[in-house]
């Protein structure tokens, strides 16, 4: 049998290796507890194994503990092999997996693929709502972008609101740093004072941020080297552009608009999360990027409620957009 910290680098070559319980199980050991088991409950090392349960338990304190214990997949039916297979999925598809696609896939109901992938979507989240350590320096691109509305804003005309090109959208911003990562954040309002407060609090003092000729930006060449690009004239000025993150917009609508269909606000944050970190985890392979979301499956949990509970967004409101202007009236004229 093949080692234990083999990582497969196919899909494939996953499907295989864990179809074995025991081998998958080691294999998430292995990840979690890299120096040899520890009790979640009391700290210490020395157990035994109970083979034919698949547990743990501690010599000191006597629990007993799975390797689902204080993970993402904690309190779930569904056994390994399943979790990892749909884990390798949604890291690697380039535009995601639907929750239609992984019921048929792995035999699970399509509800249960919904919240299979909204546990591992928190598993991914590496710096789209998560804090960074430090901030963007150096080359930095700024865009902001809206997310949903369309259907000719049936929902408006169903509340009785006036319709507008903005109807039923959120509005997300981005950082791009060149050469680096993506950080995204659902705001409320594209407004300069929302906006800025944003950019203060992602990019340092000094760097040089690259925004469109929006007015939300003016007054950033107080604190930053400001560069700006008019897309009424021209999309590149030398190095004077925001391309890197039209790209990535045009990634992430691609998956909404295309694999997931619609997605609603209080949820979006979440699916940022699962788009950035494929981009970010780009340079590497297949196996790498699911090694690593693997490796922080450990102290995540989400629960029904939890996902289910729109009046608790997280992991900082808010996320359902205000419009910061008046609709105008439309007259409709002849046809």
């Amino acid at each position: 049998m093949e080692s234990e910290n083999y990582t497969p680098q196919t899909l494939i070559e996953a499907i295989r290796h864990f179809s074995d319980l025991d081998v998958a199980t080691e294999y998430v050991a292995s990840i979690r507890w890299p120096e040899g088991f520890v009790c979640p409950a009391c700290g210490k090392q020395a157990h035994s194994y109970l083979k034919t349960r698949r547990l743990w338990k501690c010599k000191a304190c006597k629990k007993q503990t799975s390797v689902k214990k204080g993970t993402i997949f904690e309190d779930s039916p569904i056994s390994l092999d399943k979790w990892l297979a749909a884990l390798w999925l949604v890291v690697n598809c380039k535009n995601g997996i639907s929750s239609y696609e992984i019921a048929r896939d792995l035999g699970v109901s399509q509800k249960a693929g919904w919240f299979m992938l909204q546990r591992l979507r928190l598993a991914m989240q590496r710096g789209t709502f998560e804090k960074y350590s430090e901030k963007f320096d150096g080359a930095v691109e700024v865009d902001e972008t809206y997310i949903g509305g369309r259907a000719r804003y049936r929902k408006a005309v169903e509340n009785g609101a006036r319709k507008g090109p903005r109807t039923g959208k959120t509005a997300v911003v981005g950082f791009l740093e060149r050469g680096g990562h993506v950080h995204l954040t659902v705001i409320d309002s594209i407004r300069k004072t929302p906006l800025q407060k944003q950019v203060r609090k992602h990019v340092k003092p000094g760097a040089t941020v690259y925004t469109d000729e929006l007015k939300s930006y003016r007054g950033l060449d107080q604190h930053y080297a400001h560069k700006v690009i008019n897309h009424a004239e021209n999309y590149v000025e030398g190095l004077i552009h925001t391309n890197g993150l039209e790209n990535f917009w045009s990634l992430l609508k691609r998956s909404l608009s295309g694999t997931y269909v619609k997605v609603e606000p209080y949820h979006l944050f979440r699916y940022l999360d699962e788009q950035a970190f494929r981009f970010n985890a780009r340079k590497g392979n297949d196996g790498d990027r699911f090694e690593e979301v693997l490796g922080r499956v450990s102290g995540r949990r989400l629960t029904w409620d939890e996902v289910r509970d729109r009046a608790k967004p997280e992991p900082e409101p808010p996320y359902q957009p205000t419009l910061p202007w008046k609709p105008r009236a439309y007259r409709m004229g002849p046809f």
